[in-house]
């Protein structure tokens, strides 16, 4: 429930800080008072988008307070699972709104996302104004009322699951038959292409060891030439180095008994000596490898070649690359040839599902074909007192195919008099009878939903006399355990059964025109009851009837 309402710097609104109260209130104003601006403001309250145009000439910002009493309501869930302090009695949403156009909300001082704050909003506040009427022209919107009644919230989640995994099936098997389909008409090319990489008949590495091979027979002489040399000097009879060091150790060892450092020095020669002679052994064992052959090198070069060539043809940067693309085309290959039970598979398991939303559909339909049942007898029961006897309400339910919200089509059908058929209500309504149905509706589902606050702007348009008498009482119903109804009217049947009487008023000051909002006093309520009855000249017979309407309440 909305308990206090603080405005500061909001279109010509300089301040206003007012106590509002539960039950049913009434907010009365000449045409352009402000009472549209009041309503502006709780609208960014409930996360409406926020237009710096609105910020009051001269001023930085505007600020926007409304504390709510949750006690009654079951709210804490929100509040926890978005890591905000919960306090049930003193609830406190607040948006800021700079010149510059910088836009700020609170809840509870904790700064939130303006999504966060329309989602609170649209639990604590409903307004419904005259345009709202127009909902009556779209079928969602009733079937969403028919569910309200219905409060089958259960019934929905159980079906949506079920929707959305045969949404998701019949999305598989689309995409696979059309990859299959395309894959098909690529399957003699895709055949081909394995075939041709298949038939290389690929080794993982060869390609490094090819060309080492190619690069070190295309050099077999000047290879043959170095070792030959290194052979010579290592070996030579003459001049070899294994040779005069193996003479080198001998004589140091001559020496040995006279000259001990000579044992020492021969002992390493003896280790590089051994060295020498391994590594001489090795250059001589080299060179009877390296052997050209004109015929190897041909065969070497001519499958390396072969490698280029696929790796240029296929985009691939090794033969490792190639050996992965081979194995592609052939799970492909293979995806092909087992595609019609892959298919029929994926096409079984839709039907299964199909088959599960169809039954948990039909249990939606039957629970919500007994909620329309209630609606039509509950609602007539409501406008014949409206000045409609002889009405004649339908809530026509027809099947659909299978949609999100179930296989149902609903259309709320409506006739004021037995002479005229039933018809869409929108199509066949008055203004004044469509706000008579809206406000029943709102009636009727006021205590499923459980909001706090509901706010009818002008919805009394278009009746008068008994008639608005009638829905103000159906607001004085819906204000009651526990709930709040505030009603912007200009009617006085309407103004006079509120429990608390508020007026928005203009007044012309030195910066210019402002709007304020006051609760009047009793007596302040006679001479503006009586003033909505008779205009501008308040006469004896006005202020009279103004107070026997109020003695109504």
């Amino acid at each position: 429930m909305l308990r206090h309402l603080f405005i500061k710097n909001f279109t010509l609104i300089d301040k206003l800080d007012i106590d509002l109260y539960e039950g049913f209130s009434v907010i009365t104003g000449e045409t352009g008072a402000g009472k549209s601006i009041v309503l502006g403001a709780i609208g960014l309250l409930l996360g409406q988008r926020a237009d710096s145009k609105t910020v009051m000439k001269g001023a930085e910002k505007c600020v926007v307070e409304a504390h709510f009493d949750l006690s009654r309501y079951d709210l804490k869930p929100f509040f926890t699972e978005n890591d905000i302090e919960y306090d049930a009695d003193d609830t406190i949403v607040r948006r800021e709104l700079t010149a510059a156009g910088k836009s700020r909300a609170f809840i509870n001082d904790t700064p939130v996302a303006l999504t966060m704050l329309r989602e609170l909003g649209e639990r604590l506040v409903d307004v419904h104004s005259q345009h709202q009427n127009l909902l009556l022209q779209k079928q969602d919107f009733q079937l969403s009322l028919v569910d309200i009644i219905a409060d089958d919230a259960a019934q929905q989640a159980a079906y949506r699951q079920a929707f959305e995994d045969y949404h998701h099936a019949c999305q598989q098997l689309q995409q696979l038959q059309t990859d299959l389909e395309q894959s098909r008409q690529q399957t003699d090319f895709l055949q081909f292409q394995f075939d041709e990489l298949t038939q290389a008949r690929f080794v993982s590495g060869e390609q490094e060891e090819l060309e080492q091979r190619s690069d070190t027979m295309s050099h077999a002489e000047d290879i043959k030439t170095a070792l030959y040399e290194a052979d010579v000097a290592l070996s030579g009879d003459s001049h070899g180095i294994v040779a005069a060091l193996k003479s080198a150790t001998s004589a140091l060892h001559g020496v040995e008994r006279v000259f001990p450092s000579a044992g020492e020095l021969a002992g390493r020669m003896e280790s590089s000596y051994i060295e020498l002679k391994d590594i001489a052994q090795e250059v001589s064992a080299r060179m009877e490898d390296i052997d050209f052959d004109p015929a190897e090198l041909d065969s070497v070069n001519e499958r390396l070649d072969r490698l280029y060539e696929l790796q240029k043809k296929y985009h691939a940067g090794s033969v490792e690359a190639l050996i992965a693309l081979r194995d592609e085309l052939g799970q492909k290959l293979a995806a092909i040839e087992n595609s019609d039970e892959a298919v029929s598979e994926l096409q079984a398991r839709c039907q299964k599902l199909k088959a599960d939303c169809q039954k948990l559909a039909g249990a939606l339909t039957k629970v919500r074909q007994k909620a329309a049942h209630q609606i039509e007898e509950e609602l007539r029961q409501r406008l014949i007192p409206l000045g409609m006897p002889h009405v004649r309400f339908t809530v026509n339910i027809e099947p659909t195919e299978l949609r999100s919200n179930g296989q149902d089509q609903v259309a709320f059908l409506f006739s004021a008099n037995t002479s005229t058929p039933l018809q869409p209500v929108a199509q066949v309504a008055s203004g004044g009878e469509i706000a008579r149905v809206m406000l029943s509706l709102k009636a009727m589902i006021s205590g499923a939903v459980k909001l706090p606050t509901i706010i009818f702007d002008e919805i009394d348009t278009g009746v008068s006399g008994k008639m608005a008498e009638c829905m103000a009482r159906i607001m004085q119903e819906m204000g009651g355990h526990g709930r709040q109804v505030l009603s912007i009217t200009h009617l006085p049947q309407i103004a006079a059964l509120g429990t608390h009487h508020y007026k928005v008023y203009k007044e012309e000051t030195a910066e210019g025109t402002v709007s304020y909002m006051r609760e009047l006093t009793a007596d302040e309520r006679i001479g503006e009851i009586a003033q909505m009855l008779s205009g501008s000249d308040i006469s004896d017979a006005a202020i009279q009837n103004a107070k026997e309407l109020l003695r109504m309440k």
